[in-house]
Parts: C-alpha cells; sequence; structure tokens
C-alpha cells in the first residue's frame, strides 16, 4: 500500500543553530489491509514522517511510493487517502452537520452519499444527537469524532490518524478504538501514531517503532513480542509455609489464599519442578514470562537515553 524508503529529513532554522535530524534513513512498509500502529515518544518523527507521507513537506533524502492500488497518478491517491492531523482546524461557528457536508462536498460527494454515511458512521462514534449543535460547543473527544467522521466519509481506502486517542479519557479511547477496528474490518489500511502504547498493543498487527528520527523496528508486533521475551517462567504454587527453596529464585510474590509465585531463570525451571514435587507442593500453574510492548517500548527508550 506504501512504502517509506531511506527518508532523511534535516531542519535548518537559522545558520547559528545546529540543524536538527528529524529523521534519519528511515524506512518501512504500510502493507495493503494491515492495522499499523506507528509508536514513539513525543519528538520521535512520528508526525513529520506523516506530513512527508502527505506531501506536505519534502525528505531531504529518499522517497515515498504508493501502491497502484491507490491509484495511477497523485491526484487519485491522495483521493483514496483519509487524514487526521493531530490538531485539526474546525469552522467553530458551523453545526456538526454543516461542517460534514462542507468536508463531503470537498471530496465531490453527493448530499444523498453523505447523509447516507453520516446516517451509518454517526450512532457508531456517538456523535449523531450532537450533529445540529456548533462546533465550538463540542468537547476535545467530540471534535476526535465528527473529524474521524468527515476523514472516512469518501470511503477511502488508506487511513492515517495522527495520534486520534491524544487527550481522550479511557472511555473515549476504548470507543474510538472499537470505531478504528470496525473500520479496518472493512478492508480499510489503518496507519495511526501514538504515544500510547497499550492502544496499540491492543488493535494493532503490525507497529512501526521510531525511536530519535531513527527506525527501531517494524513488523509483526507478535515477532517483536516474542524477541523480547525474557528466558523466565512463573511457578504459582499454593502452601502454607514453603521452605527456604535450594533452587535460585528471581523473584517471589506471596498472595491471599496461600498463593505462592515463583520466578526462575530457564534453566532452572526443570530443577524447581523437581524440587517442589518431592516436597509434595501444589503446583497450580506454569507460564512463561512475556513482556508487554509498553515494557519494550520503555525498556528500549531507557537503553538508548542520552546522559543529561
Amino acid at each position: 500500500m506504501l512504502n517509506f524508503h531511506g527518508i532523511t529529513k534535516i531542519f535548518k532554522s537559522d545558520l547559528l543553530s545546529q540543524p536538527f535530524v528529524a529523521l534519519d534513513d528511515v524506512s518501512f512498509d504500510i502493507p495493503g489491509g494491515a492495522m499499523v500502529g506507528f509508536l514513539g515518544a513525543n519528538g520521535a518523527g512520528k508526525t513529520t514522517s506523516i506530513k512527508i507521507i502527505m506531501d506536505f513537506i519534502r525528505p531531504d533524502k529518499g522517497h515515498v511510493t504508493f501502491s497502484k492500488d491507490l491509484g495511477e497518478d497523485k491526484i487519485k491517491v491522495f483521493r483514496n487517502i483519509g487524514f487526521l492531523p493531530e490538531r485539526p482546524y474546525f469552522y467553530q461557528n458551523l453545526t456538526g452537520m454543516e461542517f460534514l457536508f462542507f468536508m463531503g462536498a470537498l471530496s465531490e460527494l453527493s448530499r444523498a452519499h453523505i447523509q447516507q454515511e453520516i446516517k451509518f458512521w454517526g450512532p457508531r462514534f456517538k456523535i449523531d444527537h450532537a450533529l445540529k449543535r456548533e462546533l465550538k460547543t463540542y468537547s476535545k473527544g467530540m471534535l476526535q469524532r465528527i473529524g474521524f467522521l468527515a476523514t472516512i466519509l469518501h470511503g477511502p481506502e488508506l487511513i492515517i490518524l495522527d495520534e486520534p486517542l491524544s487527550g481522550l479519557d479511557p472511555i473515549g479511547r476504548k470507543e474510538l478504538k472499537d470505531v478504528i477496528v470496525e473500520v479496518h474490518r472493512k478492508g480499510k489500511t489503518v496507519f495511526f501514531s501514538s504515544h500510547i502504547v497499550p492502544d496499540i498493543e491492543e488493535i494493532c498487527d503490525r507497529v512501526v517503532f521510531l525511536k530519535e528520527g531513527k527506525l527501531v523496528y517494524s513488523g509483526q508486533v507478535d515477532t517483536l513480542l516474542k524477541s523480547n521475551e525474557e528466558l523466565e517462567y512463573i511457578v504459582k504454587v499454593k502452601s502454607e509455609n514453603l521452605f527456604p527453596l535450594s533452587t535460585q529464585i528471581v523473584k517471589r510474590e506471596n498472595y491471599p489464599g496461600n498463593l505462592v509465585m515463583l520466578t526462575v531463570k530457564e534453566n532452572l525451571r526443570v530443577h524447581l519442578l523437581d524440587e517442589l514435587i518431592k516436597t509434595k507442593v501444589d503446583i497450580v500453574g506454569l507460564e512463561q514470562v512475556r513482556p508487554s510492548l509498553e515494557e519494550i517500548f520503555y525498556k528500549t527508550r531507557s537503553a538508548h537515553a542520552q546522559p543529561q
């Protein structure tokens, strides 16, 4: 669907200041039909990358290519893209309905088509009750919803969202994620940036991970998680008085109901199980330690942190 190849972007503010390298030889793909999360801390280069994809700014090196599925030329390609910026501008004195008809007209949609899309998506975005109100009365969450609805009015094949969940409360994030998933299930390719890691882990099948303008990872979320698995296991036992063990334990946690969770290195797992069986301890569970995407994200940030 999209190839971001060898992109470097340098910003030069004036002669006396050092040039700022926003992107340093970054390459990644967005496959057709995928749900791709664009992950990175604030300032990692996510918005710069999206601006380059949208042709708002040009890279110093590299290029962006689009699949022919989006169109044979740039005009057709961008007609097939829906884009919601991080800070969209809204005409405050328009009602929600007027705004949607205005945005639909820009895409040369008929009034009947716009009405049909509003009727379908309005309840899903939970914005249908407010469409007769002026946008200046909308909360941030409501503006995010109507902005997203306007983004998909023309039925784009590729949907690009810049921090669509930022600033929303947990309920608002959950409701908007549900709509993102529904849009994706209709066969659309979705690419959205976020620094809220659990949101990406929850709904994305692929992730692009930037750190200080450099690509850290691009690929399947499951592959990233598996490559960062700790070779440790948690053994859950029930015991009123678990006496000291000869096996070296990484961590021991006690819970109500005489439940004890023992974390052990992979090479000592069998040794610990043998010891527990010989002492007739009730073993109730065994699981491998698997880090979350958030743990990997912060671990990577810490490993690359610059000394102050």
